[in-house]
């Protein structure tokens, strides 16, 4: 039987082949849902909400299709539409696989035992009945619990991204306590380095095994780099929370075209920039995403090209 592709191989090697390394975040925030797209009250409970954000978000894909390598849709945005958001959320995943489009679902799973097995059959394995390419994953219940995850993941081809020190500025709470004189994002770092030997593609050398390490903290990042070389990185904070492009690709290193070692995403800054939120025609809304869309790819293809 042929071995699966690597998800680092293949997210690596498209990020090399466009030339930068933006995702894009898909969350769809109900109040800042374009004019163009809008229908009923878009209160969560509407049935007409949920057509209105899926039409929002095809034409997204549409647009971004080719100038991408990967899409991070947030499953809290759809979850909250209930059923019919589930169901759209599978929609949108596959439309945008069609589309030769990576899929990074961000759902932070992590549980113990039978549960992260069904989690990581969910969303992960061969046969999963919502696929996507990779997920997000929160290690606090121990590592043992992104066993199941990990199987599926080096059986299947896909990637993993572990929390370890996030974007958000209440996360010193907890990440940055000492413990036995390392911070606490520290020693998960070390301790996922037998999970990033496993999942090391052939390819390119890097891991599908990757950690989520926000730019607004470029030095903890550094930190974190140190203990996984070969992890990717999933890197928020950069455009609506403020980071710069230095600090979102801190963690990167070099590459055969430039720095590269993983992914950084942008959502608010690309779904909704003011003049696409006030759009109420194709023609006004169209140019004002491309325009949001190109000044991201833009910047953190100079900052990776150096």
């Amino acid at each position: 039987m042929t071995p699966p592709s690597s998800f680092a191989d293949s997210l690596i090697e498209r990020t090399r082949t466009l030339g930068h390394p933006l995702c894009v975040g898909l969350d769809p925030h109900l109040a800042l849902i374009p004019e163009l797209f809008r229908r009923g009250t878009m209160a969560p409970g509407d049935p007409d909400t949920v057509g209105s954000v899926e039409e929002f978000l095809e034409a997204v894909i549409d647009r971004i299709a080719g100038r991408v390598a990967i899409i991070k849709p947030q499953i809290a945005f759809f979850e909250q539409l209930g059923w019919r958001g589930m169901r759209m959320l599978d929609a949108v995943c596959r439309r945008a696989r069609d589309a030769e489009l990576l899929v990074l679902l961000d759902a932070k799973r992590g549980d113990i035992g039978s549960t992260a097995d069904g989690y990581a059959a969910a969303y992960l394995t061969a046969d999963a009945a919502m696929p996507v390419d990779a997920i997000t994953l929160n290690p606090y219940l121990g590592f043992e619990t992104l066993e199941p995850f990990v199987r599926a993941a080096r059986e299947a081809g896909r990637g993993l991204f572990v929390l370890v020190k996030t974007s958000n500025p209440g996360s010193s709470d907890l990440q940055d306590r000492d413990l036995e004189g390392e911070p606490l994002f520290g020693r998960v770092a070390d301790g996922l380095s037998r999970i990033e030997a496993d999942l090391l593609g052939s390819k390119t050398g890097w891991s599908s095994l990757g950690v989520v390490c926000g730019a607004t903290f470029p030095e903890q990042a550094r930190r974190v780099r140190d203990a996984l070389p070969k992890a990717l990185f999933l890197v928020p904070g950069y455009g609506a929370q403020g980071a710069s492009v230095q600090d979102a690709i801190g963690s990167f290193v070099p590459g055969p075209n430039g720095l590269e070692g993983g992914v950084v995403n942008s959502s608010r800054a690309i779904l909704f920039p003011e003049i696409a939120r006030a759009a109420s025609r194709a023609t006004t809304w169209e140019p004002a995403l491309d325009d949001a869309l190109g000044k991201a790819i833009d910047e953190l293809g100079a900052a990776v090209q150096g």
